[in-house]
């Protein structure tokens, strides 16, 4: 399905500087982790803050640093120094079109998305993972969804797709390939994804 090109998303460090004026890049710490540059990590006590469904906030300990606009297809996925355990929260911000993978509070992995069309739109609000499957046929479209993490019991998914310029879903959201196989391997059933809408 192809629709006109949504807006190019942006990296949560810049969005979080407008979301949270406590918690600017300037009351950050940075330290340089991997190929990507530094991680932008919060003092604690003056943790950053995520806006989630109805009056939630996510507590955010350390963002991922992207210095440009992601590009379709884009991601990054950097857990370096980041814990092995603690809880997984998915935040989908619809309008900024991307995705970003939180463990313990720490952005671990973020991606440029595809999503629905005012026809089939991605419904907004917190989601439980309620299946999951490496490989997976879409009995509706007659479609494949690799590495798909169903969150409505009427199909609305996230899946591997083919993320590119004016293209869209049929509600679910679309990830690039390899993004959703360790977003995959990240998340257990029962996990929460909260989809943000405008």
């Amino acid at each position: 399905m192809t629709m006109r090109a949504r807006r190019r998303g942006v990296g949560l460090a810049l969005a979080l500087a407008t979301l949270t004026p406590v918690a600017q890049a300037a009351n950050t710490t940075a330290t340089t982790v991997g190929s990507y540059g530094v991680r932008f990590r919060y003092p604690q006590g003056r943790e950053g803050s995520l806006p989630m469904a109805g009056h939630q906030r996510l507590v955010v300990r350390s963002l991922l640093n992207i210095r440009r606009p992601m590009r379709f297809g884009d991601y990054v996925w950097n857990d370096i120094g980041v814990p092995d355990e603690g809880p997984v929260r998915v935040r989908v911000d619809l309008p900024r079109q991307m995705i970003s993978v939180f463990r313990n509070g720490h952005e671990v992995g973020t991606a440029v998305i595809l999503y629905g069309t005012d026809h089939k739109p991605t419904p907004t609000g917190t989601f439980p993972i309620l299946a999951r499957a490496r490989s997976h046929m879409s009995s509706l479209y007659d479609a494949e969804m690799p590495y798909m993490l169903r969150l409505t019991n009427d199909g609305v998914a996230i899946h591997a797709s083919r993320v590119r310029s004016g293209s869209a879903t049929h509600g679910c959201v679309g990830v690039p390939l390899a993004f959703a196989r360790l977003l995959f391997d990240q998340v257990a059933r029962g996990d929460l994804v909260t989809i943000v809408g405008a």
